[in-house]
């Protein structure tokens, strides 16, 4: 059984550190980093090393790919999210001790720094649900894969409404290699699990149509 390590990204674990949980607008965590740049950066910077040893000890344990969500990158404007985040998810994958272990990074909201995304280090590429996975294929799919990106949400769909979207995704993505199905963000807790299920095994069977290099 495959394993993937996680870890969430240095922005992203800067906000619930210093907000001390979710927040509709993280105006604590941007009154921060606004007028402490200096001491935001220095934890941002501690914050990306420590990840990248958490995760190379993960690889080391036995993990198979390693995975960094940015939950909250989509919450910064595009300059600032150069200076908040991406420059220490470049650290972090930097640093991460490995040897073959694929590396995914996702950046939810985050659809104007796409390019950026593909050029960090990161072998994969991860989608939330508001992308065209054809769209973004056609801009970086030559230079990273592509991982998503089904609305977490359809799964409290009936099975055929399921079927109907995930098939979308696939075709959406096209034929040949360079893509991971997934949900375009985390599972919902409540959700089922037999329409999970159903999901994994409809992409399994389907899948096979479009995941071929012809």
């Amino acid at each position: 059984m495959p394993l993937i390590g996680f870890s969430g990204s240095p922005w992203t674990l800067l906000t619930y550190m210093v907000e001390g949980q979710g927040s509709k607008n993280f105006a604590t965590v941007k009154k921060f980093v606004y007028n402490q740049p200096q001491l935001a950066h220095d934890l941002l910077k501690k914050i990306a090393d420590t990840a990248a040893d958490y995760l190379s000890a993960k690889i080391e344990a036995g993990v198979d790919a390693v995975q960094i969500f940015d939950t909250w990158g989509g919450i910064l404007s595009p300059d600032d999210f150069e200076t908040y985040s991406l420059q220490y998810i470049e650290r972090l994958i930097s640093r991460i001790k490995r040897n073959r272990e694929p590396v995914i990074v996702f950046a939810k909201g985050v659809h104007y720094r796409l390019d950026r995304l593909a050029d960090s280090g990161a072998d994969v590429v991860g989608l939330d649900w508001t992308m065209d996975m054809g769209q973004v294929r056609g801009a970086i799919g030559h230079r990273v894969a592509l991982q998503g990106n089904l609305d977490p949400t359809v799964l409290y769909m009936s099975r055929e409404k399921i079927a109907e979207k995930a098939g979308k995704v696939l075709a959406s993505y096209g034929h040949g290699t360079g893509h991971i199905f997934n949900l375009g963000h985390g599972i919902l807790p409540d959700v089922p699990p037999e329409n999970l299920k159903f999901l994994v095994n409809y992409v399994k069977t389907e899948s096979a149509v479009f995941h071929r290099d012809d």
